[in-house]
C-alpha cells in the first residue's frame, strides 16, 4: 500500500506538470528559462517554498534543533523579514529590466566583467555546496526512514551512492528537458504535500508523547526541556542572539533577494503584483515554517534522550518512530518532490546562467535560442553527473549538513549581496569597484574562516565582512567613479505596477516575526 501511494503521487505530479507545460515553447530563453514570464501569484509561492524547504532544509535544522534548541528557527522567521524586502524594492528593479539572471541586472549597472564573476561564483556555490548537499541529503533521509540499505542488502554509505544516483537522474530529467514552468508547476503541488505531510510529523510526535494528546504531548515536551525552547541563543548557540542583526539579515537577504535559483521563481511572474503576491505568500506561510523544520528535531531529542550519535539523523529517525504505516507512502512521495525541487530548481538556475551568461556572450555570440537552450542542457547533465559524483562523500561531515552548507555560501552571498544592495541605492559606485569587492569578500572570507579560524560566529564574520565590503566599493569608486550617473531602462516585458496591497500585508508580516519573537524570548 505504502509502495501504491509513493508511486501513484509521484506519477500525479509528473502527468500535472507536464500538462501545464505542453504548450510552452522551450526553445526560446523566455520560455524555458522564466516559464514564458507566465506564473502567478500561488505557482510563484509554492514553488518558493518547496525550492528552499527541501530535505538540507528539514534533515539539517532538525538535527540543528536536536541540539540547539529553537534559537535555529531564525533562518525560518527572518525569512519572512527578507522576502517582503525583495517585493518591495528588488523585485520592482529586477522586472523593471526584464532580467532572467541577476548577473544580467548586474551588467547593466556594472558592466560585463561584473557578470561573470557573478556568474561564475553563483556556479561554483551550486556545484560545490548546494546541489550536492540536496541530494545527500535526501538520499540519507529516505535511506533512513525507509530502510533502503537493508532493502538492498547493502551498507549504509554504498547505499547512499544509489539512492544519490537515483534521484539525480530523475531530478535531472525534471530540470533540463522540462525547463522552469515544469519545475514550478511539480514544486506547487509537492508544496501543499509537503506543508501537510510535513505537519502531520509533529503532530504525530506530539501525540506519542502525550499518550494520544496532543496539547499535553506538547506540555510535557516544554516542561522536560525548557531550555529547548529558548529562542535567545546565548554565545556556544549555533545561533548566538545577536547575529540576527549581522550575518543572519545577509544570509537571509542573499538567499531569498539574489540568490538566483530561488529569485528566478520571481523573475518567471506575468506582472508585478503577481511577483509581490508570491512573495508575501510564502513569506506568511514561512512564519509557520519551523513547526515542521525546528519542533521535530525537539521531539526527537525527547524520544531517543539526547543519544543519537549523528544529529542529522534525528528527523528521519523521529519520522520512523511516530508516523503510522498507513502515511508512510504518500509521506516518501512529497518528501521525494521536495528532494526534487532543490535539486532541479538549482539545477534550471545554472542551466539558465550557463546559457545566457556563458554560451551565449563567449562561446557562440550568434547563438539563436534554440542553441542557447541546447547548450543550457548539455552543461546541465555534465554538472548533474558532478554533483551525484560528490554527494556521497558528504557522509558523515563534521557539524552536520546545514551548517556546512550555510558556512560555504558565506563565500559568494556576503559579495553578491553588498553589489547588488549597492548597485540598486547607489548611481556612482563602478565596476571596478564591485570586481575589486567580490574578490576582497570571498577571499577574505575563506581565509579567514578555514585558514584563520577565529573565535566568533561565522555569521558575525559575515556581518563584518559585508560592511568592509561596501566601505570598499565606496572607497575605490572615490579614485575609479562612473563617468555618468546609472540610469535604469524600463524594457516593458511585464507591467510594474505595485500590488494595491502591498505594504499592509508587508508590514503585517514584519509585526508577526516581532511578535514571535517576543513572544518565545
Amino acid at each position: 500500500m505504502g509502495i501504491l501511494s509513493f508511486v501513484a503521487f509521484t506519477l500525479l505530479v509528473a502527468v500535472i506538470a507536464w500538462w501545464s507545460t505542453r504548450k510552452t515553447d522551450e526553445n526560446s530563453s523566455d520560455g524555458y528559462f522564466l516559464g514564458g514570464r507566465s506564473l502567478t501569484g500561488p505557482v510563484i509561492a509554492g514553488s518558493l517554498l518547496l525550492t528552499n524547504l527541501s530535505t538540507e532544509q528539514i534533515v539539517g535544522m532538525n538535527g540543528v534543533s536536536f541540539r540547539d534548541g529553537l534559537p535555529i528557527m531564525a533562518y525560518e522567521v527572518v525569512a519572512a523579514i527578507a522576502m517582503v524586502f525583495t517585493a518591495f524594492i528588488l523585485l520592482p528593479k529586477y522586472l523593471k529590466s526584464g532580467i532572467a539572471t541577476i548577473p544580467q541586472f548586474l551588467e547593466k549597472r556594472y558592466g560585463k566583467s561584473t557578470k561573470t564573476i557573478v556568474s561564475l561564483l553563483f556556479l561554483l556555490g551550486y556545484a560545490i555546496s548546494m546541489l550536492p548537499t540536496v541530494l545527500y541529503s535526501g538520499a540519507l533521509a529516505i535511506n533512513t526512514m525507509f530502510d533502503i540499505p537493508e532493502s538492498l542488502g547493502m551498507e549504509a554509505e554504498p547505499a547512499l551512492w544509489v539512492t544519490v544516483w537515483a534521484i539525480g537522474i530523475i531530478g535531472s530529467i525534471y530540470a533540463i528537458f522540462g525547463g522552469l514552468k515544469a519545475v514550478a508547476v511539480s514544486d506547487s503541488i509537492n508544496a501543499v504535500g509537503l506543508i501537510i505531510g510535513g505537519s502531520l510529523i509533529p503532530i504525530f510526535g506530539l501525540m506519542k508523547i502525550g499518550d494520544g494528546n496532543v496539547l499535553t504531548g506538547l506540555n510535557r515536551l516544554t516542561t522536560a526541556l525548557p531550555e529547548k525552547f529558548d529562542i535567545i541563543g546565548g554565545p556556544d548557540s549555533d545561533v548566538p542572539f545577536w547575529t540576527l542583526f549581522t550575518g543572519m539579515i545577509i544570509v537571509n537577504f542573499y538567499y531569498w533577494g539574489t540568490n538566483q535559483a530561488i529569485i528566478q521563481r520571481a523573475l518567471g511572474a506575468k506582472n508585478l503584483k503577481e511577483g509581490q503576491k508570491g512573495l508575501l505568500l510564502a513569506a506568511f506561510i514561512k512564519i509557520l515554517g519551523p513547526f515542521i523544520v525546528v519542533l521535530p528535531g525537539i521531539i526527537a531529542f525527547y524520544i531517543f534522550n539526547g543519544d543519537l550519535a549523528n544529529p542529522d539523523e534525528a528527523y528521519p529517525m523521529v519520522v520512523k518512530a511516530v508516523l503510522p504505516i498507513a502515511f508512510i507512502g504518500f509521506f516518501a512521495a512529497v518528501l521525494f518532490g521536495a528532494i526534487l525541487s532543490s535539486f532541479n530548481s538549482a539545477l534550471n538556475s545554472s542551466v539558465t546562467l550557463f546559457g545566457l551568461d556563458f554560451y551565449k556572450e563567449y562561446i557562440n555570440k550568434e547563438a539563436s535560442e534554440k542553441q542557447v537552450v541546447k547548450a543550457g542542457k548539455l552543461f546541465g547533465i555534465v554538472l548533474a553527473i558532478f554533483s551525484m559524483a560528490i554527494a556521497p562523500l558528504l557522509y558523515g561531515v563534521e557539524g552536520g549538513i546545514f551548517t556546512y552548507l550555510q558556512q560555504l555560501n558565506g563565500t559568494h552571498s556576503v559579495p553578491i549581496l553588498a553589489i547588488v544592495i549597492v548597485g540598486i541605492f547607489s548611481k556612482r559606485v563602478s565596476a571596478k569597484a564591485a570586481n575589486i569587492a567580490i574578490l576582497f569578500s570571498a577571499v577574505t572570507y575563506l581565509i579567514t574562516l578555514y585558514v584563520i579560524k577565529p573565535d566568533i560566529s561565522f555569521l558575525h564574520l559575515m556581518g563584518i565582512l559585508f560592511v568592509l565590503t561596501i566601505i570598499i566599493m565606496f572607497v575605490v569608486s572615490k579614485f575609479f567613479p562612473r563617468e555618468t550617473d546609472y540610469e535604469q531602462e524600463y524594457t516593458k516585458q511585464v507591467d510594474i505596477t505595485n500590488w494595491v496591497y502591498l505594504k499592509p500585508v508587508g508590514y503585517a508580516v514584519i509585526a508577526m516575526v516581532v511578535g514571535l519573537y517576543i513572544y518565545l524570548s
